[in-house]
């Protein structure tokens, strides 16, 4: 059958960006309320069109930085301590999803530990870290409007993040370079809603194989005791995994 372009009308790419961190020991979400329409007012996910000589990380990036003067770095290139982990999500393609024209978005999914105080720019009206039960409702469903499909790709960068710390050591991109194993056991309570026995939580991380590397060091920021210091080994998948408790 010959090609007829009248049958393919185009199309635009976009980039949202589920960024994720534990404040106050709290899961929370970058959101950033629209300045423009659609949706104006709303509050979103950050992200925004690809330009013509951009490939989809570079879009990720630049639309980052633009909207919340935030930087995530490519995981491919060399990175510094607390660089934040960046990976592709998941495709929507709903072709109404966007009201100005038929639109795909390509999510990302970025974690980092002690990330700024964010700034608004771009056409975002503002920009703050929300914990996302206050998006999304203790139980996934959205407890206020977000623009666009945005509470549905949330929800899917959340689950993505609950579901990998099972079975990798991505828990560790939410701390900083070393810390300690009280701090990485409030990042699975954040991260997964639930309270963890310490005692257990010590014997599970520090008995798998690769996953901690003690550096020698003590801290006392935590209060009380000195507490042992560790950093990520170099296992990426855990064996055996840290099994979720039911919440």
């Amino acid at each position: 059958m010959p090609y007829d372009p009248s049958a393919f009308p185009p199309f635009a790419v976009t980039v949202d960006l589920v960024v994720l961190t534990v404040r106050r020991h709290a899961l929370c979400a970058l959101a950033v309320r629209r300045g423009e329409p659609p949706f104006q007012g709303r509050w979103a996910l950050p992200g925004g069109f690809v330009r013509g000589d951009e490939d989809l990380a570079t879009a990720a990036a630049r639309e980052l930085a633009e909207e919340t003067g935030l930087h995530v770095n490519d995981p491919a290139c060399p990175a510094p301590a607390n660089a934040a982990h960046l990976e592709q999500l998941a495709t929507y393609g709903d072709p109404r999803r966007d009201p100005r024209m038929r639109v795909v978005s390509v999510a990302h999914l970025a974690l980092a530990p002690d990330l700024p105080a964010p700034r608004a720019g771009g056409d975002a009206h503002s920009v703050r870290w929300a914990p996302v039960e206050d998006l999304l409702g203790q139980d996934g469903v959205e407890a206020a409007p977000l623009a666009f499909d945005h509470a549905r790709i949330l929800a899917d960068g959340v689950e993505r993040a609950r579901s990998k710390i099972e079975y990798s050591s991505l828990a560790t991109a939410f701390c900083p370079q070393e810390f300690t194993v009280g701090e990485l056991r409030r990042v699975y309570e954040a991260v997964w809603g639930v309270a963890l026995d310490p005692r257990n939580f010590h014997r599970k991380v520090t008995g798998t194989p690769g996953f901690l590397v003690p550096t020698g060091g003590t801290t006392t920021r935590q209060g009380g005791r000195p507490a042992q210091l560790f950093r990520a080994g170099g296992a990426t998948l855990l064996n055996p995994p840290m099994l979720r408790p039911e919440a």
